[in-house]
């Protein structure tokens, strides 16, 4: 479904500045797979989410997205089979329009924007239906304007949002990490149910290492802009929270800060 070969990328190459956010990356996501990514600050995370994306084009290296090689695709182009929920809440809605009217335009992605013909009364149901499983009681607020909600009201919605038209990869780029615990949980709760109902081929960033254990079937840990170990199977159900500071400290031979990670070690309520 997603296959990066050595993919590189630099920023501010030449200069005293340069950072290199990808460093022949290769990652290879099979369709369904539901994959954590941790890393330091820095260690490429938004750099991947953004390269798939199309936020910007690799220096060298290969993308393809459902065997489609889209390495030089801009990011409008990519909005079709691209979904992508930010940490800000305030992303991914248009605060002004209401709860309905966004909800038709995420019914479009992909094709001409605009809401010439309305909202119909067969769509306004279906909207209804969609929010009525977040349990936030939305599905009575339709004409409401979406800045009026909540900081976890509004995720609820961009979650949905971005899957009401199922994408064949979705990026959730820290997605919780704006909001208090008890919502939180509620929003990852809701991120599994949709993930896996849908078999959506997912990534996650996360800096909470419980999170990043208990979710998805997939963990892979980035370090200067490469895999450092990519964990699945038995070897992901067995995981502990210890068992991961251990790789941190064994792999690569150099020891990584774990103040400087900032995985935090919550537990999931």
């Amino acid at each position: 479904m997603i296959n990066l070969h050595e993919v590189v990328k630099f920023f501010h190459k030449g200069s005293v500045n340069e950072v290199h956010a990808l460093d022949r990356m290769d990652l290879h996501l099979k369709e369904g797979d539901f994959v954590s990514v941790i890393g330091s600050n820095g260690a490429g995370k938004s750099s991947l989410l953004n390269c798939i994306a199309g936020n910007f084009f690799p220096d060298s290296g290969t993308i393809e997205i459902d065997g489609k090689n889209v390495t030089t695709w801009p990011e409008y182009k990519r909005a079709a089979m691209v979904a992508r929920v930010f940490q800000d809440p305030l992303l991914g809605t248009c605060p002004s329009a209401t709860i309905e009217q966004n909800l038709a335009l995420a019914a479009l992605r992909g094709r001409s924007l605009g809401l010439r013909q309305g909202v119909k009364g067969i769509d306004r149901e279906r909207f209804r239906n969609e929010l009525a499983r977040l349990k936030l009681g939305l599905e009575d607020r339709l004409l409401d304007k979406v800045g009026l909600l909540s900081g976890g009201q509004r995720q609820a919605l961009t979650m949905l949002m971005a899957t009401s038209v199922r994408p064949k990869v979705l990026l959730l780029d820290e997605h919780i990490a704006a909001l208090d615990p008890k919502t939180a949980n509620q929003i990852l709760l809701l991120t599994k149910e949709i993930v896996e109902g849908q078999r959506l081929t997912t990534l996650m960033i996360t800096h909470n290492m419980n999170h990043a254990i208990a979710f998805g079937n997939r963990l892979i840990m980035l370090h200067k802009g490469r895999v450092l170990f990519d964990l699945s199977g038995e070897e992901k159900a067995n995981l502990t929270v210890n068992d991961l500071f251990q790789k941190l400290y064994k792999i690569e031979g150099e020891e990584l800060a774990v103040d400087s990670l900032l995985l935090r070690q919550e537990h999931l309520v």
